[in-house]
């Protein structure tokens, strides 16, 4: 077997309450790498076309990566998939924090779980062994009293718990996974998943960890690390996703009332700023990263007290439920963050959604009548609570709300799909195309409907210091943020294919690493000797499979389509005057497509593509 695995895939029946253990080969691993590629893989050749999200067929999957739990920052992630409830099509998150590390300690890659239990369950994997425990007094519980249950009942503190929470279990198609209590597998709604197969937990712990083919040379790239990560990652060091909330802002690329406009007269007191000489309390780290860029935050007063266990909110969460829905209170959103981390919810699709309803309310579409009597209107940080509390619970308007923005719109009808920023379903992150276009094309194309991690942010390739490391992929001239023409489509190819290739490997974006540390890295797990170039393919084969998926479940290209709203120019700021033009980016798309070796009209990949990738089976 390769270094940096175990070669064993736990495969867990719940239904037959029964698990079993697979050794797939050296050659799966070298072809499919971890995370993203193992999840695809699996659910393009076990699914069959057409099942239901929420139901028995559907499967849910935990993969680490050949770095995961490896002993250098930016190890500390692992990534899980499913069918889709929110979108209906390939779903994937990501999640940094300790739980993935202890996966590989526990002796497995990944954990492929199938079925329904009959009631609840959780899972107790430990040294290569699994178990299928009783959970009904679990059930209906918040996470941070979730993971102390199971720590006392097994007797061990160190013991990784990722869950499913009551959002989830109430099967609200945007519920996400949380594992170490504070940190999500956040987006396409994998906690409603959980939850309909009744599993509400996976415990963790073990002491295996498996082999490195070059230990002195992983710690050569780890010394580096620890040597400049205060200078090359100064961002992170000093204010975490946070400290960009103001410069977004300045340049009109902050998401204000359902992306209306892009700037907020109350930025300055929802900023990382603001929040650091307020109300935070701490930093918080990933397993073996020294960069603390998390957030931890208390509130001890009321109406908004926040419990520390829950972390605090990042840059997307404070967007989410700030600028987008017109709050200025720091500590409402704060309390925000922590009922989506109590009850597993994706704080970008809450805070969206909830966006979403507010303008439907400013606009009459939804009434007093239609609320609950909440005046749901921007600004409102009550009634943006209240509201998610009601989506937690799925009560009244929550129950709507809980079906994400673009299934209540279509409910709601009379011109709300209008306002519903969502991509295939999924919720828009909180990042302003009008201003990054390229970003806009990748919203558009995403697997998983609209997403900012595999994706470009078009303002980091603007000035010769900015490509400074792109040039590695033959990207030799400075791009303008507002470009959507054949050289940005290119950097996208070349970009988007190695973000795909991190989400299998499982190495954290926001770790200094040019494209040549990661290969070194992989090469000192792995001993495979490989290339960027081997690599890219790695995270290109991914991606193709997943689109695959999406083609199968009856996705056409009429289906990647931004809403109207970004082609409508903003009335003042830096970027007034400033729309995406749709012809250009009808243009980029056909680019695209064509440079990917997919067919234009369909978006399918060519069986041709598909052999070059070394996948050919998947044509069937």
């Amino acid at each position: 077997m390769s270094y940096g695995y175990h070669g064993r895939i736990l495969r867990v029946n719940l239904t037959e309450r029964r698990s079993t253990v697979e050794e797939p080969g050296d050659l799966f691993y070298r072809r499919y790498v971890g995370g993203r590629g193992f999840i695809a893989y699996t659910l393009l050749q076990e699914l069959a076309p057409g099942i239901d999200p929420l139901g028995p067929a559907n499967k849910l999957i935990f993969a680490a990566g050949p770095v995961t739990g490896q002993p250098i920052g930016g190890s500390g992630r692992h990534s899980v998939g499913a069918k889709s409830p929110l979108t209906g099509g390939y779903g994937d998150g990501e999640a940094g924090g300790f739980w993935g590390a202890e996966l590989k300690r526990a002796g497995f890659d990944a954990i492929i779980v199938e079925g329904q239990a009959d009631s609840p369950v959780y899972l107790w994997v430990h040294d290569g062994q699994a178990e299928i425990a009783d959970a009904r007094h679990l059930w209906g519980q918040p996470t941070a009293a979730v993971e102390a249950a199971i720590r006392s009942e097994r007797g061990d503190r160190q013991i990784k718990v990722a869950q499913a929470g009551p959002a989830a279990e109430r099967l609200v198609r945007f519920a996400c996974l949380i594992n170490d209590v504070n940190r999500a597998a956040g987006r396409t709604g994998l906690g409603a998943v959980m939850g309909s197969k009744r599993l509400k937990a996976i415990a963790v712990r073990g002491r295996q960890a498996p082999p490195l083919a070059n230990p002195t040379g992983l710690k050569s790239v780890a010394r580096w690390l620890a040597q400049n990560y205060k200078t090359e990652a100064e961002w992170a060091v000093k204010g975490g996703t946070p400290g960009g909330l103001m410069w977004l802002h300045e340049h009109s690329l902050l998401p204000t009332r359902n992306f209306r406009q892009g700037q907020f007269e109350g930025a300055e007191a929802i900023s990382g700023q603001t929040m650091h000489q307020t109300i935070l309390v701490g930093r918080a780290n990933c397993y073996a990263c020294p960069v603390r860029c998390k957030q931890v935050v208390e509130v001890a007063e009321e109406p908004y007290r926040v419990d520390r266990v829950y972390g605090g909110p990042e840059y997307e969460t404070i967007a989410a439920f700030g600028s987008d829905c017109g709050i200025s209170d720091l500590k409402a959103i704060a309390k925000a963050n922590e009922v989506c981390n109590a009850h597993g919810l994706d704080t970008i699709s809450a805070g969206a959604t909830i966006a979403f309803a507010m303008d439907c309310f400013e606009n009459g579409l939804l009434t007093t009548a239609d609320t609950d009597g909440l005046e749901l209107r921007f600004g409102q940080a009550e009634a943006m609570l209240a509201v998610l509390d009601k989506i937690v619970r799925r009560e009244g308007i929550g129950d709507l709300l809980a079906e994400g923005a673009a299934r209540a719109a279509r409910q709601i009808g009379r011109g709300a799909e209008e306002l519903a920023m969502h991509v295939k379903g999924q919720e828009i992150p909180m990042h302003e195309p009008r201003g990054k276009q390229g970003l806009g094309l990748g919203y558009m194309v995403s697997p998983t409907g609209a997403d900012h991690m595999h994706n470009i942010h078009d303002t980091e390739y603007t000035t010769e210091a900015r490509i400074a490391d792109v040039k590695a992929l033959g990207i030799l001239e400075p791009l303008a943020a507002n470009d959507l023409g054949p050289r940005k489509v290119r950097l996208f190819v070349y970009e988007t294919a190695w973000r795909h290739f991190t989400n299998c490997a499982l190495i954290c974006n926001f770790l200094p690493y040019n494209y040549a540390q990661v290969r070194d890295i992989v090469n000192a797990v792995t001993g495979w000797e490989t290339t960027v170039w081997e690599l890219m393919k790695v995270g290109e084969r991914a991606l193709n499979l997943a689109r695959l998926f999406n083609v199968r479940e009856g996705f056409t290209r009429s289906d990647e389509r931004l809403p109207r709203r970004f082609f409508e120019p903003f009335r003042d700021g830096p970027l007034a005057g400033q729309a995406i033009d749709p012809a250009a980016l009808a243009a980029a798309q056909d680019t695209y497509y064509r440079m990917m070796g997919w067919d234009p009209n369909t978006a399918a990949p060519t069986l041709a593509k598909l052999q070059e990738l070394d996948i050919a089976w998947a044509a069937e």
